[in-house]
C-alpha cells in the first residue's frame, strides 16, 4: 500500500498518521473542516520535535516523515488511496455517516477500515459500498508507542482484505491478532469491564482512588492502574465502550458504573478535559475523591 486516507484527526487518527507516514506511506488526512486536520499534522510536528529533542529521531526524518502527511478539506482525494481508515469518535451514527459519505470515493479493489474499539464490524458493514472490503482495524493508544493491533473481519469481509490488512498491520511494525467479530473484540471485552469494576468498587467506598490504582499496579503487576488508565483513554470513551458492550449482549454484568456517568454527565472525562478521577491542573495529578 502506498496511499493510506485517514478519516478522523483527533488523537487516534493523529497517531495512525504518524505511525503510518513513518513507515514511508503517503497520508491523506481529514477532519470536520481542514483548519481541524492542519491543526493535527501541527500536534504531529510538535511530537516530532520532542522526540528529534530527544535523540531519537534525526531532523531530516522528522521533516520526511512530516512531508508525507497532507491534510485534506474532504474525502474527494481519498479516491487515491489504497486504504482509508476511520478513526472518528466511538459513536456508531457518527461512523455510518463517515462510510456512506468515504464509499462515494473509495476505489476499486481498496479497502475501508474502521478503528472502532468496541461496535461490530458486520452491522457496519451495511453502510459500505462493499462489505466485502471492509473490516475492523483496531490500532491502540498511542499509537506509535503501542504495539498491537486488533483485525477484525465482519461476516462478509473476504479473505483478500483480511490478508492485505494484516500485512499492512505487520508493515507499520505492530503484532496482529485476528479477532472474530464480538462486542468488544479481545483487548476492550477483557479491559473495559475491569475498568468498570474498579469504578464500582470506588462508588462502593471500598477503598480509595489511590489504593485501588496501587492495589492493581503492584497485585496485577500493571504499569498502571485501572483509573488512571481510564483517565488516559477518556471517561466518555469507556462509557461508550461499555455500553456497546451492554446493549449488544444485554448481560447485566456489563451496565455501567453509576459514577462513571455521573463523570461523564459533569464532564469531568480525564486527562483530556484536566479533571476525572485524577485532578491534573497541577504538576502531579491529584486524586478528585
Amino acid at each position: 500500500m502506498q496511499t493510506i486516507g485517514i478519516i478522523g484527526a483527533g488523537q487516534m487518527g493523529s497517531g495512525i498518521a504518524q505511525t503510518v507516514a513513518q513507515y514511508g506511506m503517503k497520508v491523506l488526512l481529514a477532519d470536520v473542516d481542514l483548519a481541524t486536520a492542519e491543526q493535527a499534522v501541527g500536534g504531529i510536528d510538535t511530537a516530532l520535535g520532542k522526540l528529534v529533542g530527544r535523540g531519537k529521531l534525526e531532523t531530516h526524518e522528522a521533516e520526511a516523515l512530516l512531508g508525507r502527511i497532507t491534510p485534506v478539506a474532504d474525502y474527494a482525494p481519498m479516491a487515491e488511496a489504497d486504504m482509508i481508515i476511520e478513526a472518528a469518535t466511538e459513536k456508531e451514527p457518527v461512523k455510518q455517516a463517515i462510510f456512506e459519505k468515504a464509499g462515494t470515493v473509495l476505489s476499486q479493489g481498496s479497502i475501508l477500515a474502521s478503528n472502532t474499539s468496541s461496535i461490530p464490524i458486520t452491522r457496519m458493514a451495511n453502510f459500505s459500498p462493499d462489505p466485502k472490503r471492509f473490516i475492523g482495524l483496531h490500532f491502540f493508544n498511542p499509537v506509535p508507542v503501542m504495539g498491537l493491533i486488533e483485525v477484525i473481519p465482519g461476516l462478509a469481509t473476504s479473505d483478500d482484505t483480511v490478508s492485505r490488512t494484516r500485512r499492512f498491520a505487520e508493515t507499520l511494525g505492530k503484532q496482529v491478532v485476528e479477532v472474530q467479530d464480538e462486542p468488544g473484540f479481545v483487548v476492550n471485552r477483557i479491559l473495559i469491564p475491569m475498568i468498570n469494576e474498579a469504578v464500582f468498587v470506588l462508588g462502593q467506598g471500598t477503598a480509595s482512588i489511590e489504593d485501588i490504582d496501587k492495589g492493581c499496579r503492584i497485585g496485577l503487576n500493571h504499569p498502571m492502574g485501572p483509573l488512571e488508565l481510564a483517565d488516559f483513554v477518556g471517561l466518555d470513551t469507556c462509557l461508550d465502550i461499555v455500553m456497546v458492550l451492554y446493549n449488544t449482549t444485554g448481560d447485566s454484568k456489563y451496565r455501567p458504573a453509576p459514577l462513571l456517568v455521573k463523570y461523564v454527565e459533569a464532564g469531568w472525562l480525564g486527562r483530556k478535559t484536566g479533571r476525572g478521577f485524577y485532578d491534573y491542573e497541577g504538576d502531579t495529578p491529584i486524586p478528585t475523591r
